[in-house]
């Protein structure tokens, strides 16, 4: 006698619509991952995001950042502007900044090009980037191809320090040279009590800028020409109450021939105004020139004439300028031959 037949029941056609359902929402849950981890990948882990970091880096004036992101290597050089407010400062004038897309380079290499304005003026600056890996398996990592730093040459008439973004650097013998980074703007001057020194800057926008080196020209500051000048006022006034007719240690003098029968008074109608220049490492005085009035009465040894004389000359000296610190000496020098 033969088994009876199993039969089979029929799929309803509720529970083929529940399952094409959730298979059509598993197939949209994969798709919008997929989408996700896209624009994730191309916003967040791509190449322009560690540009976009570098440069909130350098206008953080976050150096040691910077540097890692830049993957850096640094030049036998000062780096005493390479963080804090200096580096802060060389991307103060940094604006209107524009990452643009990847340009796909050989070995897998990408090619960012950055277009901004540094103090108002249009600039460019591209950065070459490699593929560093995954993140969480999903998210590609990207790193700056590393390169090294440009330098900054300074120098300085007769000063061993400087000012560069408003920090003090140091400048051994007059001269340095300084680690930057880049994109950025990098102003030195030198402003003390006795010597400044106006600003003058460079930029930098790539790791091959190489500009002309920034020499300061350093010169006697108003404070410095003023005291100097004072010293040689009082000295020359001290001259001046001397009643003879040759002041001893000063430039004044006047030859007579008669008998002086009268006191003899000496005025200053025109001081000297000292000009202050660098020479041989050290700071001289240009030779001065003084006027001053002479007034007494002589008589004549012939005829024993009285006559009144009141004459105005012009004479010639010079002075030693001494610099120790913030102290300063003027020494005039007389020479009678």
């Amino acid at each position: 006698m033969s088994e009876p037949e199993t039969a089979t029941a029929p799929t309803s056609p509720r529970l083929v619509r529940i399952a094409a359902s959730w298979l059509f929402g598993l197939l949209l849950t994969v798709a919008a991952a997929i989408i996700t981890v896209q624009l994730v990948n191309a916003n967040l882990y791509g190449p322009q995001q560690p540009v976009r970091d570098y440069f909130q880096a350098l206008q953080d004036g976050d150096g040691e950042r910077a540097i890692g992101l830049l993957r850096a290597n640094l030049p036998n050089a000062s780096p005493a502007l390479l963080d804090g407010d200096a580096l802060k400062q060389s991307a103060a004038g940094i604006s209107d900044i524009h990452v643009g897309n990847p340009t796909t380079l050989n070995g897998g290499r990408v090619k960012i090009s950055v277009s901004y304005q540094l103090d108002g003026q249009p600039q460019n600056t591209d950065f070459t980037l490699e593929p560093a890996g995954v993140q969480w398996m999903f998210f590609n990592k990207w790193a700056f191809v590393p390169t090294t730093l440009p330098t900054l040459e300074v120098s300085i008439v007769n000063q061993d320090q400087a000012q560069i973004n408003g920090t003090a650097v140091s400048m051994p013998s007059g001269k340095n040279t300084f680690s930057v980074l880049y994109p950025g703007k990098y102003q030195a001057e030198y402003q003390g009590k006795l010597f400044t020194a106006q600003p003058i800057s460079a930029s930098f926008a790539s790791a091959s800028s190489a500009p002309s080196p920034l020499a300061l020209t350093t010169e006697p500051s108003k404070a410095l020409v003023d005291q100097v000048n004072d010293s040689l006022k009082k000295y020359l006034d001290g001259c001046t109450t001397q009643k003879v007719l040759l002041p001893t240690d000063c430039p004044l003098s006047h030859h007579s021939v008669q008998e002086v029968s009268g006191p003899i008074t000496w005025s200053i109608t025109d001081y000297p105004k000292a000009t202050i220049s660098a020479y041989n490492g050290g700071w001289v005085i240009s030779p001065l020139k003084v006027k001053a009035r002479i007034q007494y009465k002589e008589q004549d040894l012939g005829t024993g004439a009285y006559s009144n004389i009141d004459q105005e000359q012009e004479y010639g000296f010079t002075a030693k300028l001494s610099i120790n610190g913030d102290s300063v000496s003027v020494t005039p020098v007389v020479d009678y031959s």
